[in-house]
């Protein structure tokens, strides 16, 4: 096993407001409160953190309800226990892989915290209340060919409906067990999706179900925002914050303009008209407009930038585990952590992977291929893998020549353009024709290289399908499930292994 760091500022789509909060804080201070690259200042969270013992009771009782007795849970209930938090959508079959990253990073760190004297357990948010049923009604897998594979889940819903309370009608397991034919743990992957999903299930039961299930042993305690007993506890957050929410919207419209200001864009769009909750009526979350009276706190439900404060309103957080988007949250909801909270956690990157089986490994060695290589596309990766296969003496030529060419030019160009200006600018144009001509021809014997080596056009698209699977990151799009058919459930000790606190880079796995 091998595992190489690449600098997120390395990947495809990562924000200049993210790259700068891993890599230069000091641009990004303002708008958060902890610096991820000192690991102290966890410590110095943890500290911070108040919840009295009557709310710490209450939550434990509520939390009884979605986890049963646990260790973690006993723990939770004694005074001056943190929580490092962590959460995602519900998703088919666990979502994309990087779900299970986030929980492993939540208990590494919350195992890191405890050793070093400040008692912590890890906490998994279930974003059950988001509406866009769209979203995450499907999930992408690979076959044993490597061929991405989309499968799409049926469920009874009403538009707008939170996704955690809508009940699949059918799940797609026998396209599942297809997908997955062939790889080694096949079977025992589909009797346990098979268990999670069964009928009557909810997206949100069985999601959970699912994630209890492949990370048992690791001490999560799963929080649900739809249980009534949660909503009851987080009711008179909500009413507050809603009495306050003119104020509080004026200070995010003048936080997005700080980021704009500092050369960042705000991560969610704010203007006069926003709104910061929704409303849960008739199973619906709709947006409650501007102006309108609270009614029932019970019924409240915050928007993205309101909802980790209500979070970390119910739970004694430390820490929370987001990914690039999450992180780039936080720097708006910042505000509000001050006007409502008075402290706001660490905000600490998830560990990333790219995983990589040995077909995968022995190309990208025997080509010497970056993983950068693969991110743009599978044309472009096999063009640059046919370009390693032209036999040496001829891609010498074809540089020589093309220098030779070049200078030659150069030359003439010169003596051109003193005799005739307008006859040297007509050889610069000739210059670029005759160049581009030697590249093609470059690229033709390329092709035909490629083409004496079918294998290697074959590996080149299992690269590129492993690697950055329908232009995403393996991570963002595939969910864990083929991998632990491919490897066993042993990865994902393998996993927490290689999860390594205070790394701040994204990290390819060689399995």
């Amino acid at each position: 096993m091998r595992c190489t760091r690449i600098p997120y500022t390395e990947l495809p789509g990562t924000s200049a407001l993210f790259g700068d909060y891993l890599n230069h804080f000091e641009r990004t201070a303002r708008f958060y409160s902890h610096d991820p690259r000192d690991l102290e200042s966890l410590r110095r969270s943890a500290a911070a953190v108040r919840l009295g013992d009557g709310r710490r009771q209450q939550l434990a009782a509520a939390l009884r309800r979605t986890n049963g007795e646990t260790a973690a849970l006993a723990q939770l209930e004694l005074p001056d226990t943190v929580a490092v938090v962590t959460g995602q959508q519900v998703g088919l079959y666990s979502g994309p892989a990087y779900t299970i990253y986030k929980a492993l990073t939540a208990v590494r760190l919350a195992r890191m915290l405890s050793d070093s004297g400040a008692r912590a357990v890890p906490v998994f948010w279930l974003a059950t209340e988001d509406h866009d049923l769209d979203e995450i009604d499907h999930a992408w897998l690979f076959d044993n060919r490597q061929q991405p594979v989309k499968l799409s889940a049926q469920a009874a819903g009403k538009p707008g409906a939170p996704v955690g309370g809508i009940e699949i009608t059918a799940a797609p397991i026998d396209e599942l067990a297809a997908s997955l034919r062939g790889f080694l743990y096949a079977d025992e992957v589909l009797g346990l999706v098979e268990e999670c999903y069964r009928p009557g299930r909810t997206l949100g039961q069985a999601f959970r179900e699912l994630l209890q299930r492949l990370l048992a042993g690791y001490g999560l305690i799963f929080l649900d925002p739809l249980d009534p007993a949660i909503r009851s506890l987080a009711a008179p957050f909500l009413a507050d914050a809603y009495q306050r929410r003119d104020e509080l919207l004026a200070r995010l419209l003048e936080r997005g303009r700080e980021l704009q200001q500092a050369g960042y864009h705000a991560q969610v769009l704010v203007d006069s008209g926003s709104s910061l909750f929704f409303r849960l009526e008739n199973g619906r979350r709709v947006r409650i407009p501007s102006g309108a009276e609270a009614g029932d706190p019970a019924t409240l439900s915050p928007n993205a930038l309101l909802r980790p404060v209500m979070q970390d309103f119910l739970l004694p957080t430390a820490a929370y585990v987001g990914g690039p988007a999450e992180i780039a949250y936080f720097a708006q909801s910042q505000v509000l952590y001050q006007e409502l909270l008075g402290r706001m956690p660490l905000a600490v990157p998830r560990a990333g992977f790219t995983l990589l089986d040995e077909r995968a490994r022995s190309l990208m060695a025997r080509f010497a291929i970056p993983v950068h290589d693969c991110f743009h596309g599978e044309t472009r990766l096999k063009e640059r893998i046919s370009a390693r296969l032209i036999p040496e003496s001829l891609e010498i030529a074809f540089e020589d020549v093309t220098s030779e060419v070049r200078n030659s030019i150069d030359r003439l160009y010169r003596e051109l353009h003193t005799f005739d200006p307008t006859l040297g600018d007509s050889l610069t144009r000739s210059r670029g024709r005759i160049l581009y001509q030697l590249d093609k021809n470059r690229r033709k014997a390329a092709r035909e290289a490629l083409r004496r080596d079918k294998q290697v056009d074959a590996s080149a698209s299992h690269l590129s399908n492993l690697v950055f699977p329908e232009k995403h990151l393996q991570e963002r799009l595939y969910t864990i499930l083929p991998f632990l058919a491919r490897h066993g459930f042993d990865l994902m000790d393998t996993l927490f292994e290689n999860v390594q606190p205070g790394c701040l880079d994204h990290q390819l796995l060689a399995l």
